[in-house]
């Protein structure tokens, strides 16, 4: 059987994985029951606003998505944004975004096309420039477009209300913004538009916009933001927290392997394939102390690779990862470091501690320095805050500088 031979329950369970909002609730069955009683493909727009030039993983998570509607037999109709990206969209901008010039914007866009196919399927794909109907508007066209929604409206945005109310300058033209986006549906005739949770506005518009035109309004589905490297912002090459997916195999290995513990299950269920009852049994066994930390994470690592290289790929990283971080230059015969029940809270420990327990420093204030400069990690992960408490784990190898090595012994 086909994918696009699947039952309507059946497509929704899968389209539904790592979603956290239809809008309509409950709204996707019925789209795709119209396609298919129409017996056309729905027509998916995701709009790429090119204003970087690398598609890294959180970014992945709604173009693996899209990629599924394909699978179903449906269109990828993806809006570059070459037009509004001259405007620079105000989600979760607390001021005005720095415009970008022709020259950025036309680089940034021969750089996604190189990757885009990395995921998705070419014979199903429609690449558009919403230049190509927003470039020709007049000016009375623009007011008649402005004239369909309302100030107040635009100020229920978050964003635009907060800086509002606190007297931050809002340029007229980022009130143009969510309009634009919204009339590229009314443009290209969208079923369904594909989003991150920050543009829920911004694709709420669109409906509405086609509600006007005498379209049908699209369903919107939104995807969680994945967070980056840090564990803190949202996955962002400018913040440097991010995983590319056009890295090569021993990048994103490594990077995949300095995720936080508590970064595995996120990852899992939006980065990768792994069945979701399979994530369910990995994430209870770590967390009962069944499965080490460092096991689910290898398998983590694996998948991200395997998914935009292949399995040889992986295999190869994964070898490189345990040469260089997790036995380079550590000897056979290095010390233990005891790690009583005395000195554990909660299951845990300040790193400090630990350095100070192996006799590595001197004093808490050497200790502290010591992983402030970056030179304390735990099986090949940089502890960088002073101030962390991490899990002891029996056989874990602590690291110190260059050369100091201890084998971590619970008990």
């Amino acid at each position: 059987m086909s994918d696009s031979d699947r039952s309507i329950q059946e497509q929704c369970d899968l389209l539904m994985r790592g979603v956290e909002e239809v809008v309509p609730e409950g709204s996707l069955p019925e789209v795709l029951q119209r396609a298919r009683d129409e017996d056309r493909p729905l027509r998916i727009k995701l709009g790429l606003d090119p204003t970087s030039s690398d598609i890294h993983l959180g970014f992945a998570v709604v173009l693996r998505k899209l990629r599924q509607f394909q699978d179903l037999g449906h269109i990828a109709c993806l809006v570059i944004g070459d037009f509004t990206a001259s405007i620079g969209d105000p989600s979760e901008r607390s001021k005005t975004r720095p415009l970008l010039t022709r020259e950025q914007i036309e680089e940034h866009v021969r750089t996604y096309e190189a990757q885009l196919y990395r995921i998705l399927d070419p014979d199903r794909t429609e690449l558009l420039y919403n230049g190509d109907w927003l470039g020709p508007m007049s000016f009375g066209d623009v007011v008649k477009l402005s004239s369909q929604y309302t100030v107040a409206r635009l100020l229920e945005r978050d964003d635009f209300a907060n800086r509002y109310a606190t007297g931050q300058p809002i340029g007229l033209h980022e009130f143009l913004y969510p309009l634009c986006q919204g009339h590229d549906s009314v443009a290209i005739r969208a079923d369904v538009e594909l989003g991150g949770t920050d543009q829920k506005f911004n694709n709420l518009v669109g409906r509405d916009l086609q509600r006007a035109a005498g379209q049908p309004p699209q369903a919107v589905m939104l995807t969680p933001l994945l967070v980056g490297l840090d564990g803190v912002e949202k996955m962002s090459k400018s913040l440097g927290n991010y995983i590319g997916i056009d890295e090569p195999p021993t990048e994103q290995f490594g990077k995949a392997m300095s995720l936080a513990d508590d970064l595995m299950e996120p990852f899992f269920r939006l980065a990768t394939l792994v069945p979701l009852d399979e994530v369910d049994a990995i994430i209870a066994a770590v967390s009962s102390g069944d499965m080490h930390p460092m096991d689910a994470k290898f398998r983590l690592a694996r998948e991200i690779v395997t998914e935009y290289y292949d399995a040889e790929a992986a295999e190869h990283a994964e070898a490189e990862f345990k040469r260089v971080f997790r036995s380079h230059d550590a000897p056979d015969d290095m010390p233990d470091v005891a790690v009583g029940g005395d000195a554990i809270e909660d299951g845990t420990l300040r790193i400090t501690e630990l350095v100070n327990l192996a006799a590595f420093a001197t004093s808490n204030r050497e200790s502290r320095q010591l992983v402030e400069q970056g030179a304390v990690s735990i099986d090949g992960e940089r502890v960088a805050d002073p101030n962390a408490r991490v899990t002891p784990r029996e056989g874990a190898v602590l690291k110190v500088g260059k050369r100091r090595f201890a084998r971590i012994r619970l008990g």
